[in-house]
């Protein structure tokens, strides 16, 4: 293993969303559950202190888990105690045994092990109204074949999966026409003909498509500064050869090129002198390694799972190809065409970005369209710009080369790049899966008043500094968010999270309250 200083260019790539128009609409509420006083006995003292029964014991009082056997339930799926001492706990819900697609519950106990407070969004099943009385008439395979025929039916015939499917049979609430069904959930993830990754909710007593949506995260980057910079990268030696290959950092980071075709991972990268001149390769190989220092030396989590995920990134991605995106399994850039874009492994922005869509999987798993999706783009985009710090746009050093200053997002002005900076601006339509791309601002904006402070919409916001923001911001996502939450149960989390980090009537909580509110939340 070996250190060498290189030389780095950029080629380019990204897909440029359209704008879409905005539309007011009514505010929503928090649909977590009502917190109440702390399950305690008549001396005060939390009863089972710290124990799971202090969790099953508070749930159970409130109103729709009454008359109901709450660990039949309810299980607990993770555990966690952050630097303050406050312990997090993530359930899931269960009916007849089978899973409630999206249903979580986070329950958090003070230093005292009394409930601080709970937060999630559990719907309003009923035992009674599970179709079919939860069996189901299809077969997992018959699933995956409905999947995978409605596909080829959009994009031609399929090539092979980059994850082989899975379908999990699920009790699920959907929102649209407030039924509840019993489905199958299954992927199809695939490059060829063209990159697709779609989850489909199969219907697992008739077989129908209950529902669909897309999984790809597409980035999109901006701007020049990157040409001519040297890295310092870690790579391996393999006989006379370097490879492009870290196994410094958790399970290892490597970077492959497509060579302008569509296999993934491809090849790997290799080198005679360990003096590096792919330059797309060195930045994707740069700044993965980067995105791992961050959130080792912040948050002491070892890569995207917590657990040293190998990072694998891919290159020269098709031809002339302006997209970058994380399919699930690693992150791939296209060289895009020079104009539009330059490649988007060449910004840390970017690439901080699509590895944080990673990171998001592994934890909340906020469901990628409408509210959860924009949750999803925002806590991608504020992770990926935190990285470097250098200002508070995103993408600058990719995006239309050729035009000095432009960008493809700003947290500190959203309206410069066509994102609505408050609630009441939201854009409500079906476009780009609900307007993921576009409600990011909103919180995009948030963060950025609670971090740097500022007058927005008459209310004045003290800022606590970007350290301090960040690492309320990874609480919240790490231990308060769920799959399906939405834009007022994020202020709620975020505001939980910095009353758990730094106490209730702290300047931390103050400023994250008035952050929020200062964009109509």
């Amino acid at each position: 293993m070996k250190f060498a200083k290189v030389m780095p260019t950029i080629l380019g790539g990204a897909l440029l969303l359209a704008s879409v128009s905005s539309a007011a609409a009514a505010p929503v509420s928090d649909q977590s559950i009502p917190l109440q006083a702390p399950y305690a006995s008549e001396e005060g003292i939390p009863l089972n202190s710290g124990t799971d029964d202090t969790i099953f014991n508070y749930l159970g009082q409130q109103e729709q888990f009454l008359n109901s056997d709450v660990k039949s339930q309810l299980k607990i799926v993770k555990r966690n105690t952050d630097t303050s001492g406050v312990r997090h706990f993530r359930l899931k819900q269960y009916i007849k045994g089978i899973p409630v697609y999206g249903a979580e519950q986070t329950v958090h106990l003070d230093k005292t092990g009394a409930v601080s407070s709970a937060l999630g969004d559990l719907p309003p099943i009923e035992e009674q109204a599970i179709p079919n009385d939860g069996v189901a008439e299809i077969s997992g395979e018959d699933a995956i074949r409905i999947a995978t025929e409605e596909a080829t039916s959009r994009i031609g015939e399929l090539g092979a999966a980059e994850i082989t499917p899975q379908a999990e049979l699920n009790i699920y609430h959907h929102e649209e026409d407030g039924q509840t069904y019993l489905v199958y959930i299954t992927e199809v993830n695939v490059l060829e003909p063209a990159p697709l990754r779609t989850k489909y909710f199969i219907n697992a007593v008739d077989g129908s498509i209950v529902s669909q949506f897309d999984l790809i995260n597409f980035a999109t980057g901006t701007g020049t500064g990157v040409l001519g910079d040297t890295k310092t990268l870690t790579t391996t030696q393999s006989g006379s050869t370097f490879q492009l290959k870290d196994t410094t950092r958790g399970n290892g980071i490597q970077t492959y090129t497509a060579n302008n075709g569509s296999s993934l991972p491809g090849t790997l990268l290799t080198d005679s002198d360990n003096v590096w001149t792919d330059r797309a390769g060195v930045d994707a190989h740069a700044h993965a390694a980067a995105t791992y220092d961050f959130y080792k030396n912040k948050f002491n989590r070892n890569g995207i799972n917590g657990n040293g995920l190998l990072i694998r990134s891919t290159v020269h991605y098709g031809s002339n190809y302006n997209n970058a995106f994380w399919n699930g399994a690693q992150i791939v850039f296209g060289d895009g065409d020079g104009t539009t874009f330059r490649s988007l492994s060449g910004d840390l922005d970017v690439v901080g970005h699509e590895l944080t869509h990673g990171v998001i999987e592994y934890t909340a798993n906020l469901e990628y369209r409408n509210e959860p999706g924009a949750l999803n783009e925002a806590f991608a985009d504020i992770f990926g710009n935190t990285i470097q710090s250098k200002n508070w746009l995103l993408g600058d050093d990719i995006y239309t080369p050729n035009i000095p200053g432009d960008a493809l997002r700003s947290l500190s002005n959203p309206t410069l790049y066509g994102q609505p900076d408050k609630y009441s601006d939201r854009y409500t339509g079906t476009q780009d899966n609900g307007g993921v791309h576009t409600n990011s601002g909103i919180i995009n904006k948030a963060y950025y008043l609670a971090a740097q402070g500022g007058t927005h919409n008459g209310v004045t916001v003290t800022g606590i500094g970007r350290d301090k923001a960040i690492q309320i911001f990874y609480s919240t996502l790490v231990n308060y968010l769920t799959p399906t939450s939405k834009f007022a149960a994020a202020k709620t989390a975020t505001i939980q999270a910095a009353k758990d980090l730094y106490g209730a009537t702290s300047a931390e909580a103050t400023a994250i309250t008035k952050a929020y509110q200062a964009v109509g939340l």
